[in-house]
């Protein structure tokens, strides 16, 4: 049995994670929902790094904080119970690193999701605060109802970004039925 490389778009993003984020670093987490991602860049960055996690549902933001404390992490995460699409209010430094999960929170209420709108708020906020050549990664779910629209509105904004400021990929799987997530990541130049 060989080694696979291209599980999913979550497990692409992690690949990308943990061959890009450093010691020291400072990243947002602007979808916490379970807190996989918070506690792997968490560990990612170190002592000496810094952790934003912005959830809206406060029952993610105690199951995230659960997990933290089990890894014994926690120091350097800082978890605010808020919309994405604020993060210009809590983060005044600029970071190496964000990542987007859209969609609903796994395991919660369905109808609990992100929205394009402040999406799309939160995305243009968020490349303000990403350093030259930090990364920005957004899982998009187009299997719910809103998931298409969502991921279609993040498409039409990304591909407005100027490509002497930021680079800008799409990684999809073009033979998985039942509307596989996308993974799109940023670059800022």
């Amino acid at each position: 049995m060989g080694f696979k490389h291209f599980i999913n778009a979550v497990e692409t993003a992690k690949k990308i994670m943990h061959h890009y984020i450093k010691e020291g670093n400072i990243a947002i987490d602007c979808t916490v929902g379970n807190g996989n991602d918070t506690i792997l860049l968490a560990k990612l960055v170190g002592n000496s790094g810094k952790v934003y996690g912005f959830e809206v549902q406060s029952i993610a933001l105690n199951i995230t904080r659960e997990k933290l404390l089990k890894e014994k992490l926690g120091n350097n995460v800082i978890l605010i119970n808020e919309g994405h699409q604020n993060v210009d209010k809590y983060v005044f430094e600029k970071v190496d690193f964000i990542i987007y999960n859209l969609g609903y929170l796994p395991g919660g209420d369905k109808r609990i999701k992100t929205e394009i709108n402040t999406t799309l708020e939160s995305l243009e906020k968020s490349l303000s605060l990403l350093k030259k050549n930090g990364l920005l990664l957004i899982t998009c779910y187009t299997g719910h109802k809103g998931g298409l629209e969502e991921k279609e509105g993040v498409e039409s904004f990304l591909n407005t970004l100027n490509q002497k400021e930021y680079n800008v990929l799409e990684f999809k799987f073009l033979n998985q039925k039942n509307n596989p997530p996308v993974l799109f990541g940023v670059e800022k130049l």
